[in-house]
């Protein structure tokens, strides 16, 4: 027997660190979050793609009673950037998420998200940022593989 050990590096920021396009990115997040439609779990979520071109596309989760048909908001954000601009890459998708009106520490995309976000990466064959928001901190990650190590490829 082999023992692997996988590590991964990240970058963590103080939301008051974060370049002007990252604090965009975060601020829309954050008010795709309000939008979100969670009356099951209270547990609202934003996103927020930066297209190549500029746009800045949001999504937010939308829960259904007959689980699982909602939708997290990363997929809400790529599907709806995909349908209005299916020839442009994604640079970057902020993620935060709401509970009781407060901002939770990061949170980690779903194995559904990550795998969209991968193949939005392979789509467009480069990587996207990706910016885990919390209240006080950033965590920023050069690609989704980090997140996905064992993923599904085309």
């Amino acid at each position: 027997m082999k023992r692997i050990t996988k590590e991964f590096t990240f970058s963590e920021y103080l939301v008051s660190e974060l370049s002007d396009s990252d604090n965009v990115l975060y601020r829309k997040a954050l008010e795709a979050s309000r939008r979100a439609y969670a009356p099951y779990s209270h547990f609202h979520v934003g996103a927020a793609a930066l297209l190549e071109n500029g746009e800045v596309i949001l999504g937010c989760n939308q829960e259904n009673a007959a689980y699982p048909s909602g939708l997290c908001a990363e997929r809400v954000a790529l599907f709806s950037a995909g349908a209005a601009y299916p020839d442009v890459p994604v640079v970057a998708l902020a993620i935060i998420a709401c509970q009781d009106g407060r901002i939770r520490e990061q949170i980690a995309p779903c194995g559904a998200c990550c795998q969209v976000m991968l193949e939005t990466e392979q789509r467009f064959n480069r990587p996207m940022r990706i910016l885990l928001c919390g209240a006080e901190y950033v965590h920023v990650i050069d690609s989704v593989s980090t997140l996905l190590p064992f993923s599904f490829t085309l």
